[in-house]
């Protein structure tokens, strides 16, 4: 224990009080907010979307590799229940194994318009974006959803899209849920995804902060475009964190579906969760500091265990004991309100997550390159410039 003057120590216990009310907080905003429609706070819930019914829709997939879930995702993109979609696959290698199966996908469902381009425009360094640019550019409809190829769509996928389209919409996301995890680190990464990562983001976005999430973006293609396009997304390495900026540049918002979509997760190796966390850590990092920075606050597990070593008192250690179990307790409570993952593990998966965050918040301090699918990427900030606000952008 660490000896301090009892106002020292009631400063700590102060400081704790804060995070946990801040974290509660933000889970109870999340709760409400999962499952209702998108708004925009200058317009009343009740508003419906401002999405033209009807309008066809291009669906542009990037794909690289086969993956756990491959069929059962592609699948997914030629059932869903929408009038009047095209699909429009990426793939930067014509030697790439996901071929055969999406080819057999596209002669098995001929009534479904879909495309097959090859090859990727190297804009840039962000290799998924390379790989979407060709299709955006061949979309043939107004709106177009850009997908990543683990995304498992459901039948009204795209009515879930256009539901969340408000007057002030330039962009409309989902954040990934994991589900289906078939061992132990696969539910941590759930604790990362669900009641962390996305809790997060329906906070920010009910609070006029919403973040972009690359995983299901519905653009508007004559806004984009007005804005310099697809390629104007490379001003940032994360794509995501571009659109985020020029959506708040034109004056938009970000908003989210009313239920995110899930992410079937299979088995994970600690290796590949403490990567991939790394790596997004160390993009929020370098393109929203300012957020990044309070990240240290947000598990429970550091501030707990600090502030019970600094305050030492039994009443102090029951405090704790009670504030995580209540913090803890409102996780589990959103995943199960929000129907996602649980299991007798995820408490355990909880504390996991929270004892690996100082060590992946530090780490993103520490460094300014990751690796994402075998390339080594410089991911410092880009000139603001970069970002332009109309055509001359392109």
């Amino acid at each position: 224990m660490i000896a301090l003057p009892e106002s020292g120590a009631l400063a700590a216990l102060a400081l704790c009080a804060v995070l946990v009310a801040v974290n509660l907080a933000s889970l109870a905003v999340a709760a409400l907010r999962i499952g209702r429609k998108s708004r925009d706070k200058n317009h009343d819930e009740s508003q419906p979307s401002a999405f033209p019914a009807g309008a066809p829709v291009s669906v542009v997939r990037p794909l690289r590799g086969l993956e756990a879930f491959s069929e059962e995702t592609l699948l997914a993109s030629f059932r869903l229940d929408y009038p009047a979609y095209e699909l429009i696959f990426c793939l930067a290698e014509a030697g790439d194994p996901i071929l055969p199966l999406l080819a057999r996908m596209r002669a098995a469902h001929p009534q479904i318009p879909s495309r097959l381009i090859l090859g990727d425009e190297r804009i840039g360094g962000n290799p998924k974006l390379n790989n979407c640019v060709r299709g955006w550019d061949a979309a043939r409809h107004d709106w177009v959803i850009l997908a990543d190829s683990n995304v498992l769509m459901p039948p009204d996928y795209i009515q879930q899209m256009q539901a969340a389209w408000r007057p002030g919409s330039g962009l409309v996301c989902s954040t990934p849920i994991g589900a289906r995890p078939e061992n132990f680190f696969a539910e941590v990464e759930c604790a990362f995804l669900n009641t962390l990562q996305a809790r997060w983001q329906y906070a920010g976005e009910a609070l006029g902060l919403g973040f972009a999430q690359g995983k299901s973006m519905l653009w508007n293609k004559p806004f984009l475009e007005a804005q310099g396009g697809i390629r104007a997304l490379n001003a940032e390495i994360a794509e995501d964190a571009a659109a985020t900026k020029l959506v708040r540049a034109a004056g938009k918002r970000v908003h989210l579906v009313a239920s995110p979509f899930q992410q079937p997760l299979g088995h994970r190796a600690l290796s590949e969760v403490w990567s991939r966390q790394v790596r997004w850590a160390r993009l929020r990092r370098v393109t929203f500091p300012l957020f990044f920075a309070p990240e240290i606050g947000i598990g429970a597990l550091l501030p707990l265990v600090l502030t019970g070593l600094v305050a030492g008192s039994v009443e102090a250690t029951l405090w704790l004991f009670g504030a995580g179990a209540l913090w803890y307790g409102a996780e589990i409570a959103l995943a199960a309100r929000a129907g996602w993952h649980r299991s007798p593990r995820m408490l355990a998966a909880l504390l996991v997550r929270d004892a690996l965050l100082p060590a992946i918040w530090a780490s993103a301090w520490a460094r300014t390159a990751i690796v994402w699918r075998g390339n080594a990427m410089d991911i410092r900030t880009r000139d603001a410039s970069a970002l332009g606000t109309g055509p001359s952008a392109a």
